[in-house]
């Protein structure tokens, strides 16, 4: 599987935002732009959920995955009591998943976690300035693809150097077990 890279991310960010934008401004003209926009923002976290698992390189639990994060979704739609909270609900299942299908490492699950409440503040700040709904998609989605920076993990490392020498002693003893039963074959007593 092809890992994410952070031009692919850029271009992700982009698309999101063009799509995001265009969507509310097609319905906002029907629809109670408080329901659009509650709308879109499970429409574009969907959208990147799927991205992130297509890019993934583990094949495990992918149906519960988009099974839990429906549910939490529906969820959110009907018992988050403010905006800000069901944009919470949906960004926090965006880590969640990014943690779970990107990092061995409490450590780099931890660095995401900075890195998705930094791109909160950074669309937040671009609604207070600019109060472009474009521009804060943007924002939000382009530091989220600083993500490929953050390491899969440190403990990893260590494990696989552990694991290393224990398989050479276990190899050392088996070779020598190997040598011995062979030395006894060939003996002529």
């Amino acid at each position: 599987m092809k890992q994410p890279t952070l031009f692919e991310g850029m271009a992700v960010a982009l698309a999101v935002s063009i799509v995001g934008s265009i969507t509310f401004v097609s319905l906002a003209a029907v629809f109670m732009s408080g329901n659009v926009i509650r709308l879109i923002i499970a429409g574009l976290c969907f959208a990147y959920v799927m991205y992130l698992l297509s890019r993934s390189s583990e094949r495990i639990g992918r149906v519960i995955v988009v099974s839990s994060w429906l549910i939490a979704a529906v969820s959110a739609w009907f018992f988050a009591p403010s905006l800000f909270i069901y944009i919470l609900i949906h960004i926090t299942m965006l880590w969640l998943i990014r943690s779970l299908y990107f990092y061995s490492s409490v450590l780099s699950s931890l660095a995401d976690l900075c890195l998705t409440g930094l791109a909160l503040v950074a669309a937040i700040w671009a609604w207070l300035v600019t109060s472009s709904l474009f521009l804060s998609f943007w924002c939000f989605f382009l530091v989220q693809a600083l993500f490929v920076l953050i390491p899969r993990g440190f403990a990893r490392i260590a494990n696989n150097r552990s694991t290393l020498m224990a398989t050479e002693d276990r190899f050392e003893r088996a070779h020598q077990a190997a040598e011995s039963a062979l030395r006894k074959f060939t003996s002529i007593p």
